[in-house]
């Protein structure tokens, strides 16, 4: 470490114990709102009806996360972080609240709120992009790569707690006050994390030139809305050779391919593609996409098997998640801590896949008489995968890239694991509801399955008590069966995990702020006043 690093490199440390607190709140409102939403969704569907839309809930602010995420990268890198940090909280803030009152009298009743909660959940979506990006890019601005695998152990470790307390959270409010409340906590949380960071962050300030492809922005954001329209209505809403999908089809491919030129050719494009030179980038980028692909695809049904399945209360499937949390914080401490000591950092992504995919066999072997303690093991297997892989992979990201696009690395990396999200999400989903209609009719008849996956059905962990025990044994088997099936296609992504891990090469983590080529050591050469911060804050 040069003299001048050796500088930095505490004082960027005070500074991030400073707003540390902060940008842990900030993470919580996404986590906590993940979880908590999770754990309250049979009491939404029971209430505002429809079944077949739950996975319609996730994937609205799973594809507002994504379409916004690699926007909120570049205009932090542009107009500096803290400003458009603190708008993607407030953004947040409001949608948390609009999702409260979906549903109620301010807008017209129950009868359509079940598509208001979809709409108000994108917006917040469009918030939450904002969220993680930009407290992991705040760490990149303020502490080197060496240094960052014991920051990022630790937020991983807050992910971690605040999945825990999400459930329980999120089944406290379930069962003793109301599903609104879900979204109603998110906004003294925000308000908390808002004002602290107001007062207390205060970043470098870098010499970028202020432009934003938003011909990119739009491209982007319809392809990808495209894509995951056709993996959401592909063979359910719509045959696979009808026009809605072939159309879809044809808005995708256009909007990509429109937007790969695109970027080649701005100033200041959304996806920079010389990133993708460097073979970790793309490689820990792919790994990222599987992991959201398999992980929020397939835990989206959890609290649902937990709770009609296996009857648990809503506070009860949360406490039941314990485990894989566990799991999870053990493990990115354990890999925070290690990367820091020794640099290295390549078995823990392969490790993490590895584990990972004997979580999902694991979870798909489950069925109508598993018991809570055998589906606490299993996601405690899935909870030790996932801590190998979640910061692992943001850290491989930012240490790939140069110092001005640390921004982009790090909404690039969340933005293919939302993406992943998304498909997976949207896939498993109609996975999910194409299975429960074939076991219905086949132990119930069409008419049982209409009624449960219809738009107003309301079946319920409360509503199934009072069906004929033949016909609540039928839904069980089938609805138990139908997440097996989930977890059984998820093995599939989940497996290419650790094979493209295992390309990952070790590239030595730097112990200074400036990347590697960004500027030579004498601060000289035209990239010095790109990657090094001028005598400005915000």
């Amino acid at each position: 470490m040069t003299e001048t690093e050796a500088e930095i490199v505490p004082g960027r440390r005070r500074e991030v114990m400073v707003v540390l607190p902060g940008l842990m709140l900030a993470i919580m409102l996404a986590m906590l709102d993940n979880m908590i939403v999770g754990t309250a969704m049979p009491r939404i569907v029971g209430e505002l009806g429809g079944l077949a839309h739950l996975s319609w809930v996730v994937t609205a602010y799973v594809l507002g996360t994504t379409v916004s995420t690699p926007i909120w990268g570049k205009i932090g890198d542009l107009y500096g972080r803290k400003t458009i940090f603190l708008a993607s909280i407030a953004i947040f803030m409001v949608g948390s609240a609009l999702c409260g009152m979906a549903g109620s009298d301010i807008f017209g009743g129950t009868s359509g709120g079940m598509g208001e909660l979809i709409a108000f959940r994108a917006i917040q979506g469009l918030g939450a992009g904002g969220l993680m990006v930009n407290a992991m890019a705040i760490i990149g601005d303020l502490v080197p790569p060496r240094e960052r695998g014991r920051y990022q152990g630790i937020m991983a470790a807050i992910m971690a707690l605040a999945m825990v307390a999400g459930p329980l959270v999120g089944g406290f409010i379930t069962d003793n006050l109301n599903w609104r409340w879900a979204f109603y906590v998110n906004l003294p949380i925000g308000a908390i994390a808002f004002v602290w960071l107001l007062l207390r962050l205060h970043l470098p300030k870098y010499r970028t030139e202020h432009r934003i492809d938003w011909l990119g922005a739009a491209l982007l954001g319809v392809g990808i809305t495209a894509l995951v329209l056709i993996t959401t209505w592909g063979g359910t809403e719509y045959a696979w050779g009808s026009w809605q999908i072939l159309g879809l089809v044809a808005v995708a491919v256009v909007s990509l391919a429109v937007f790969i030129p695109v970027q080649r050719r701005v100033a200041e494009p959304i996806m920079p593609l010389h990133v993708f030179r460097d073979r970790n980038f793309t490689l820990v980028s792919l790994v990222g996409f599987l992991l959201g692909f398999a992980m929020f695809g397939a835990i989206n049904f959890l609290p649902l098997f937990q709770q009609t399945v296996q009857g648990e209360s809503a506070t009860n499937s949360g406490l039941l998640l314990l485990p894989m949390m566990a799991g999870m914080m053990a493990i990115s401490l354990i890999a925070g801590q290690a990367i820091t000591k020794t640099g290295k950092y390549k078995a823990w992504p392969f490790f993490g896949g590895v584990v990972m995919v004997v979580g999902m066999w694991l979870l798909s072997l489950q069925d109508v008489n598993t018991t809570t303690w055998q589906t606490g093991l299993f996601i405690a297997v899935l909870g030790l995968g996932m801590g190998g892989l979640m910061q692992t992979t943001m850290l491989i990201a930012q240490n790939s890239v140069e110092q001005k696009d640390l921004g982009v690395a790090s909404s690039a990396s969340t933005f293919f694991r939302s993406i992943g999200g998304s498909f997976g999400v949207s896939l498993f989903g109609a996975i999910f509801n194409h299975q429960l209609t074939a076991n219905l009719t086949d132990r119930l008849g069409p008419q049982a399955a209409a009624m449960a996956q219809g738009g107003s059905g309301r079946l319920d962990p409360t509503a199934l008590a009072g069906l004929p025990a033949q016909v609540r044994d039928g839904f069980l088997s089938s609805l138990a069966d139908s997440i097996s099936s989930v977890f059984f296609w998820a093995i599939f992504i989940s497996v290419l995990v650790p094979v493209f891990a295992a390309f990952i090469k070790e590239v030595p983590l730097r112990s200074g702020p400036a990347a590697p080529g960004s500027a030579p050591k004498d601060g000289t050469g035209d990239d010095a006043k790109d990657a090094m911060p001028v005598a400005a804050f915000d």
